[in-house]
């Protein structure tokens, strides 16, 4: 069927919307009538030839007693769904009476078979028939589905001189007409559109990008899709076209089994519905969903593995309400997110609960097959926080350091901004694979496609603008190529890694013992009830005197032996008020010992915190007592030259000579800067350039001053 034909139904489908719909729902709420309508009268025209076929099996299978009736009915209806109602939509058209109207259409509805039923379910289409009924629209709405003018059937309908009047729809062309009715709804819902609905121009890119590099690699045979976001299922119908194009252009024939999962429930009917209208009804029970099935926390596929795969997961959404259905973080075992990853068992990719959007793309490496040549290829459409959040050690960043370390990312594609719906941020296209080709092996391609695009003449929501064929295939060859330019930079994975060093300074603190530091100390000491300690250290200011005293090792010596002296002994606590709330930080005080080595026990290594120093006149190796107040953290970077301690070396202790480094805090992270890499900066305006402009605005502005407050003598 031509295109022009294709454009009448859809916009005849589109105008009953208007002749029945109009004062009965507001715009945005006509998609919830029209599709499910839609995927009726398309599916009782494609069981009308076997109708009397599945009603004498459904009565065969009853007398016989047979309760598994599913297949036997499938295959008397010649379908992968059926209707064992005694109605078809043209046999309610002539109901009169509206109460017997309404209870023989949910007769209907309720004889199909159990996949038909999960998708009016989802639509939640029973909800709309009291409303229908009551305002005498339920007769109008069949009959205009019934219109003789268009031809939802696969049959050809014939004029009585035998010459053709209205062609058959075949599937492809009757999913061609469901697809541009979602498009068109979802355009008039645009605030909601991108959470359920990726551009077509985004998803063909996300295709080409997983197919091309091996399209002369494709054999002919069966192929595995899957989403784990699908939506209205697009992106999974989008890609099989691409894969099956590609598959004939080189001679070969593919066969494709598409899986998804979609949490919303209309959505999730729509996708479904889809398949069944296109003749996939295999298909379509590959694709689960609604409320319950998240896929975080309630994967439809455990243990499934695919050839392709490519998503487009929600942004900055909360999974708190999966997180606590899956144990908590403490609780979580699930092994697509805790793993084994260089040496630790327990390697957490679980991110902020505030956003699970890199979750999904775990879930997607999950199901990745390890034991075929092409093993699998993975896009995905991230927003630009999966980039960079998460510090090292933490979720997002251990995502990016667990996918570079195994060598799985091809390249990140930066998207022309307001690409999509319901956002105007910055987005990217991540592609994945655990099939490198050799000279890709060990890098990552970053492409800067921002500039890219063609202007919508009418904005779509915040989209406005579009990849052309042009935009696209430039976007795909500059992939293919692997070469250096303005918009490609081709990096080392150790690039993007670096470590998170912990750097500490020795507390240094000194005590005076004057008459205010004294009374500041008692009231301390009594809030504490450590009054005795308090008497202790007044005492001491007559024994070792006023101070200050610049070295707290050698002070807290003295002190311990007058506490002996005294029976009172040092506990955690009092040292703890000794140190705290007498002494003061002093920069020009001796650091505080915190461990004293014996002889032979440690060597010294300023680096890693261990010092030469004099105890009690003796020779040893300390630890100092960290200060927290001056603790700091450094980047420094996987590729550095003669690594971290070269760095310290030469960024920190000419700085701080008295610096170390914490070796138990050193963390990997990893984070992917494009601004870092293709930041353009502006040349600044000459001198005579700002000098003309100036002078342009002073001859503007001559006499305006005069003009506001009027001229004349005072």
């Amino acid at each position: 069927m031509n295109e022009n034909n294709l454009n009448w139904i859809t916009n005849f489908i589109w105008g009953i919307a208007d002749d029945v719909l109009r004062d009965l729902y507001v715009r945005g709420k006509y998609r919830d009538v029209i599709l499910p309508m839609t995927v009726l009268r398309r599916l009782d025209s494609v069981l009308e030839p076997t109708k009397q076929d599945v009603l004498e099996m459904k009565a065969t299978l009853d007398e016989a007693g047979i309760t598994n009736q599913d297949q036997p009915l499938r295959e008397a209806a010649k379908q992968a769904f059926y209707n064992t109602s005694k109605f078809t939509l043209k046999d309610l058209r002539s109901r009169a009476n509206q109460q017997q109207l309404k209870a023989d259409f949910e007769a209907y509805l309720d004889g199909f078979s159990p996949n038909v039923q999960d998708i009016l379910d989802n639509f939640e289409f029973r909800n709309q028939i009291p409303r229908l009924s009551k305002a005498d629209a339920l007769g109008k709405l069949i009959e205009k589905f019934l219109e003789p003018s268009i031809n939802l059937s696969p049959n050809t309908v014939m004029n009585g001189d035998n010459s053709v009047k209205h062609p058959g729809l075949d599937n492809h062309a009757m999913g061609t007409v469901f697809e541009e009715l979602i498009r068109r709804f979802n355009e008039e819902n645009n605030e909601e559109a991108g959470e359920h609905w990726t551009p077509r121009d985004a998803v063909k890119l996300m295709a080409r990008l997983i197919f091309l590099p091996v399209a002369d690699q494709i054999e002919s045979g069966t192929y595995l899709l899957y989403d784990g976001a699908c939506g209205t299922g697009g992106m999974l119908t989008v890609a099989e076209e691409e894969l099956k194009q590609l598959a004939e252009d080189h001679g070969k024939q593919v066969a494709t089994h598409l899986y998804g999962q979609e949490i919303n429930a209309e959505t999730y009917a729509i996708a479904k519905a889809d398949l069944l209208l296109k003749g996939e009804g295999d298909e379509a029970d590959n694709i689960v969903g609604g409320p319950e099935y998240s896929t975080l926390s309630n994967d439809a596929f455990p243990g499934h593995e695919f050839d392709f795969m490519l998503s487009n997961p929600p942004y900055g959404k909360s999974w708190k309400s999966d997180l606590e259905r899956m144990g908590g973080k403490d609780g979580i075992k699930d092994p697509r997110f805790v793993i084994e990853h260089e040496g630790d068992p327990e390697y957490s990719l679980l991110t902020r609960s505030s956003d699970g959007q890199m979750l999904f793309l775990v879930n997607m490496l999950s199901k990745m097959k390890h034991e075929t040549k092409l093993g699998s290829r993975i896009a995905e459409v991230h927003n630009g926080s999966s980039l960079f959040t998460g510090d090292a050690g933490q979720g997002e960043s251990n995502i990016r350091r667990w996918i570079i370390e195994k060598d799985w990312l091809e390249a990140i594609v930066a998207l022309p901004l307001n690409m999509f719906y319901n956002t105007g941020i910055a987005t990217y296209i991540w592609v994945l694979t655990n099939r490198k080709p050799a000279h890709r092996e060990g890098k990552v391609q970053l492409i800067d496609a921002t500039q890219w695009y063609k202007p919508l003449r009418k904005n779509l929501g915040k989209k406005n603008c579009e990849l052309s064929d042009e935009d696209i295939q430039r976007i795909c060859d500059t992939f293919l190529a692997f070469e250096e330019s303005e918009q490609s930079k081709i990096f080392p994975n150790a690039a993007f890694g670096y470590w998170k060093v912990t750097v500490e300074r020795p507390l240094r603190l000194a005590v005076d013992l004057n008459q205010d530091s004294i009374e500041s100390f008692r009231k301390v000491c009594k809030e504490s009830g450590e009054e005795q300690l308090a008497k202790l250290v007044n005492e001491a200011a007559g024994y070792l005197g006023q101070g200050p005293h610049n070295d707290f090792n050698a002070f807290l010596h003295s002190f311990e032996a007058m506490a002996s002296r005294d029976g009172l002994k040092l506990t955690s606590k009092r040292l703890k008020l000794l140190q705290n709330s007498l002494a003061r930080r002093d920069e020009t005080a001796v650091p505080v010992i915190k461990k004293v080595h014996k002889a032979g026990k440690a060597e010294a290594n300023p680096l890693n915190g261990f010092f030469e120093a004099t105890v009690s006149g003796k020779s040893c190796v300390v630890e100092y007592e960290p200060d927290t107040e001056l603790r700091d953290t450094e980047q420094v970077p996987l590729m550095e030259e003669g690594g971290i301690e070269a760095f310290i070396q030469r960024e920190v202790l000419p700085h701080a000579t008295d610096a170390w480094i914490d070796e138990s805090s050193i963390k990997t992270g990893y984070e992917i800067s494009f601004t870092r890499y293709f930041y353009k900066p502006q040349p600044l305006r000459s001198l005579e350039e700002i000098r003309a402009d100036i002078l342009a605005l002073e001859k503007e502005t001559d006499g305006l001053l005069d003009e506001i407050i009027g001229r004349g003598e005072i």
